[in-house]
């Protein structure tokens, strides 16, 4: 029986993009890598799941694999498909994204979607991104230093472990737990017209700024530090709980 750590990869900037293959590298020997990623861009696709087409599946060799679905199609094919991966994976990793995943960014990120599907699952889970224009091989020894940690790290108490991992621009001054700041995006819809004259939008401004907030990722990442947000399996709001018990009671009283 193998014992060596079986490490999936996945991502949502493609199979072929630069992060990912140089994670691959960095990491194989700390275990047996596995990559299972999109065959194309699905950034931003969140936790979409593709039920209403076929998936295509290709081995571009024994252990990288293109899927064209989105990063969680890629990971639900990975661990459910017979002859994919030989055994359970003992880690997943999803990056390296080329550009932040900070604040609520975690809400639309596939990166993102990708380590909470593989901890959904019960597989203790990393989404690893980097700040657009930072070094990627300050990047992959900070990856490198916290895959080993967490191989030979105690089982997390409570809820599989899911990790949100951003690197800064510069090289990491230090390293900081936090929790999820709050990314504020310029809101706008373009509206266009195509060569034949239909009209069509194109959403998103390209300005993005965040509040100074203490203890947050996102200014962990202005300072120039790494930062480690561990992210809820569960979106129960506790503190709403007894709002949604008196509405229910009311409705109750309204239909008895």
């Amino acid at each position: 029986m193998n014992a060596s750590p079986l490490i999936l990869l996945v991502n949502d900037d493609g199979v072929h993009a630069p992060g990912i293959l140089a994670l691959q590298a960095a990491l194989a020997h700390l275990g047996e890598v596995f990559i299972v990623a999109p065959d194309r861009d699905q950034s931003s696709r969140s936790h979409s799941i593709t039920l209403h087409r076929p998936l295509r599946h290709c081995a571009l060799d024994s252990h990288r694999h293109s899927v064209d679905g989105t990063p969680v199609d890629c990971v639900y094919v990975a661990l459910n498909h017979a002859n994919l991966l030989p055994r359970r994976p003992t880690l997943l990793v999803s990056g390296i994204n080329e550009g932040s995943n900070l604040g609520n960014d975690v809400f639309y990120s596939g990166t993102v979607a990708a380590a909470r599907e593989g901890a959904l699952r019960g597989i203790p889970s990393v989404a690893l991104s980097l700040s657009r224009g930072g070094k990627l091989d300050a990047a992959l020894r900070f990856a490198e230093a916290l895959v080993r940690r967490l191989l030979s790290a105690p089982p997390s108490q409570g809820q599989t472990a899911l990790l949100n991992v951003n690197l800064p621009l510069v090289e990491p001054k230090g390293v900081r737990a936090t929790r999820l700041g709050r990314r504020i995006y310029e809101e706008e819809v373009a509206v266009r017209r195509d060569p034949r004259g239909g009209e069509y939008f194109w959403i998103g401004g390209s300005g993005v700024r965040h509040d100074a907030e203490e203890g947050s990722d996102t200014l962990a990442n202005d300072e120039g530090f790494a930062s480690i947000t561990p992210l809820w399996l569960t979106s129960t709001c506790e503190e709403q709980l007894p709002f949604a018990a008196a509405l229910a009671e009311s409705l109750e009283g309204a239909n008895a």
